[in-house]
């Protein structure tokens, strides 16, 4: 049986795109796109892991909640990946390479308690707003009103699942110590 294998795009290069966007602004766009994209998986993968492993009173909650909220990154990065494409470059893919490009960091392997695991969520969710409302900026200046609308959507959704978890943290509750 005959192989083939060629490499069709090279990470880290990009591409004309048929979206009329200079390559100079497309790459600066991309940049920008894949370290979101890395600091979403980094995000996913934690809550992923407190969804996993919440325990207490208000597991079942928490439980849907925390996996709705997975589900929620897993969508923004889809849409990340695809717009990264669309505009000539290629996607970051792999744990190694997020880890490397993501500007946020993983709490690491260790089971907290659900207050401080939603806190250390809570700490990640809201870099990740301070990035992206950068990174919308940069699109619009650069002529990118695609990119800056979806990357409201995504947005949108990231502060709607911060603020669950502001709630989710507040003292009023009804478990007794």
């Amino acid at each position: 049986m005959a192989t083939q294998e060629h490499v069709s795009r090279e990470f880290g290069t990009v591409e004309e795109n048929d979206l009329r966007l200079d390559k100079e602004k497309s790459e600066q766009i991309i940049d920008a796109l894949n370290q979101d994209l890395a600091d979403t998986y980094v995000l996913y993968h934690q809550v992923k892991k407190h969804h996993w492993n919440v325990e207490g009173a208000e597991f079942r909650d928490l439980h849907l909640f925390l996996g709705d909220a997975a589900a929620h990154l897993e969508d923004g990065a889809d849409e990340l990946a695809e717009r990264a494409q669309a505009l000539g470059g290629t996607p970051i893919s792999g744990p190694a390479a997020q880890e490397e490009h993501a500007s946020v960091e993983y709490e690491g392997q260790d089971i907290y308690d659900i207050r401080t695991s939603l806190e250390h969520d809570l700490e990640v969710y809201g870099d990740i707003i301070e990035s992206a409302r950068d990174h919308i900026e940069l699109a619009e200046n650069l002529g990118d009103h695609a990119t800056a609308q979806i990357l409201r959507e995504i947005l949108v959704q990231v502060e709607e699942d911060a603020h669950h978890i502001e709630h989710y943290l507040a003292d009023d509750t009804l478990v007794m110590d």
